[in-house]
This record gives structure tokens, C-alpha cells and sequence, in this order.
């Protein structure tokens, strides 16, 4: 997906076997920030708590309108003047499909930004596989690997990775199947129209989504002045500006309109949508996306800008 201030990726054979190895270097570092970061995370957790048909008592909560009144826990809600319900705890194992946006837009990393936009989404995507898999539920990412349930799937993952050929774009779902969630990290930068027209089926076929942007400071900033070329990592095309602080409003404006379009789109469907930057922690937008699926966002998360 295109970036502004990027350097051009060529597309020759030698080139794709060069991003080939530099992402098969990258990996099992990630995968060490990843177990890192999914510990530090899930301290004092127990697994992907969330409410569903099961045995366990989970936790009292206020009832909201329009819920099941078999469901208001009575007793409890005679201790005092709020009606509650009684929650259980969802036992079934469940099927969650990660996938990180490894194109070309993705290597970027400006001197504002502590890493990469594609180490960040290969942590947040790791780290997510970690935490899952700990809770028993089975992972998978389109077009790379089957779903697996498995206390090493991260590092199963982390394997698949490293051997995946390169890619571009959203990824092919044909493969899923029933009602599954699935949790989808890159820039987003193409027009929402055009993403929206790819995820949008994925939700009329059933399937629970959660979308993360990732950005580099600079692409949200637009710190450039005087003379500037930027260049399309994916297609070469080229722009000069003669003063580039010209259009720093202008530029601004539409990157955060695009972001705003799509997050709204994403909610309509009844998908979460979060934003989060390479100069923040990694473990800020796990936490929103791990509370996304288990049912408890976290309050005043969207990522910060």
C-alpha cells in the first residue's frame, strides 16, 4: 500500500529475494519482542476471559436494555437499587486468523519512529498469536498457515512467516470458513472505498474483524520542508515538491479524513478499529486488540495521534 517519503522497492528477481531474506532476518527477532511484550501483557490475565455459553461464573455486570430478563441474576440485584446479570465464561476453543500487511509501504521507518511499520505489525501480530494460543484458541493466517491449536502456534507462525512468498494487498480468505474472527494489521493507505469493498464481504460471510493501523510519526506529521521527492515503494512513481511545508495542512487533513472514513466504515460493519503509531508502545494497541476480542475494549483507545 503506497507511503509518502518512502524509498522505491524494485521488483526485479534479485530484489524479491532480497526482501525475502531481510524479512526472514527480521522474524525471529519480532518473535522474541513478541514473547516479550505478550508477558508483560497478560501478567495477572487468565487466558481470553469472555462471556459465552459455559459452566464458569464469570462476573456480575449491569444489565443493559433490551437483553434476555432470564438472564438478570436476581438475587444479586436485590443487594442494592441496579439489576445485574450473572455472565458465564466461554469454554469452546475458537478459530482466530491474524494477518500483517508485509508489502513494500510496510519497511518504512522515518528518524521519528522507533521501528518499522512492518516489525511493529510482525510483533503485534506474534504477540497476539502468543497470547491466543495460551487460552487454547486455534490460529491461522490466510494464505500462510492452517489454523492450529497449539501452545507454540506464535512460533509455528513466526516459521510460516519466514518461508511465505511475497505478497501485496489484502490477503485471499477463500479458505475460511464459519464464524470466525479475524485481526488485520498494516497502513491502510489505499482510499477506504477500495478497502472497504474488500472487507466488507468478509463481514456478510459472518466473520468478527479487528483492524489496526500502523503509521510511522512522519506519515502522520508530514515534517518536510524545502525541496522534497517522495516516491511510491510499490509502483516507483515519483513526486517533487519545491516547498513541501506548503502542503503539510492540506496533506494532513486528507491522511486523517482517510483514517476517519475507514474507522467509521469498519464500526458500521461492526468491526473494531484501532491506530497506532511506531513511536508508542507495542503493547498499547495488543492490549486494545486483545480486549476488543474478548468482548471488553478498552475505554479511549483508538490509538493516540
Amino acid at each position: 500500500m503506497a507511503s509518502i517519503g518512502q524509498i522505491v522497492q524494485q521488483t526485479s528477481g534479485s530484489e524479491v529475494l532480497s526482501r525475502a531474506q531481510a524479512r526472514a532476518a527480521l522474524v525471529p527477532d519480532c518473535m522474541v519482542e513478541a514473547k516479550r511484550i505478550a508477558n508483560t501483557v497478560i501478567a495477572g490475565w487468565h487466558g481470553r476471559r469472555k462471556r459465552g455459553i459455559g459452566e464458569n461464573f464469570w462476573q456480575f455486570r449491569p444489565y443493559a436494555e433490551g437483553e434476555n430478563f432470564a438472564a438478570i441474576d436476581w438475587r444479586r440485584s436485590a443487594r442494592d437499587d441496579h439489576t445485574y446479570v450473572r455472565d458465564r465464561e466461554w469454554e469452546a476453543a475458537h478459530t482466530v486468523w491474524l494477518w500483517a500487511d508485509l508489502s513494500p509501504s510496510m519497511m518504512y521507518k522515518s528518524t521519528f519512529g522507533s521501528v518499522s511499520k512492518e516489525s511493529r505489525a510482525l510483533v503485534l501480530m506474534l504477540a497476539l498469536a502468543e497470547i491466543l494460543a495460551r487460552s487454547g484458541e486455534r490460529i491461522g493466517c490466510p494464505g500462510v498457515m492452517e489454523p492450529v491449536s497449539s501452545r507454540n502456534a506464535a512460533e509455528r507462525l513466526a516459521t510460516a512467516i519466514m518461508h511465505a512468498p511475497q505478497t501485496s494487498g489484502m490477503p485471499d480468505t477463500a479458505m475460511i470458513r464459519g464464524n470466525s474472527d479475524i485481526v488485520l494489521i498494516g497502513d491502510f493507505l489505499d482510499e477506504a472505498d477500495r478497502i472497504m469493498e474488500r472487507i466488507a464481504p468478509l463481514a456478510r460471510r459472518g466473520m468478527r474483524g479487528h483492524v489496526v493501523e500502523v503509521a510511522d510519526p512522519a506519515e502522520e506529521t508530514f515534517p518536510y520542508t524545502g525541496r522534497t521527492e517522495f516516491t511510491d515503494p510499490e509502483t516507483g512513481e515519483k513526486l517533487v515538491s519545491g516547498r513541501a511545508e506548503t502542503v503539510r495542512e492540506e496533506y494532513r487533513r486528507a491522511y486523517l479524513l482517510r483514517r476517519e472514513t475507514l474507522g467509521e466504515a469498519l464500526r458500521r460493519l461492526g468491526w473494531s478499529f484501532a491506530f497506532h503509531r511506531t513511536d508508542h508502545l507495542a503493547s498499547e494497541a495488543l492490549v486494545a486488540v486483545h480486549g476488543y476480542l474478548s468482548g471488553m475494549p478498552v475505554t479511549g483507545y483508538g490509538g493516540r495521534s
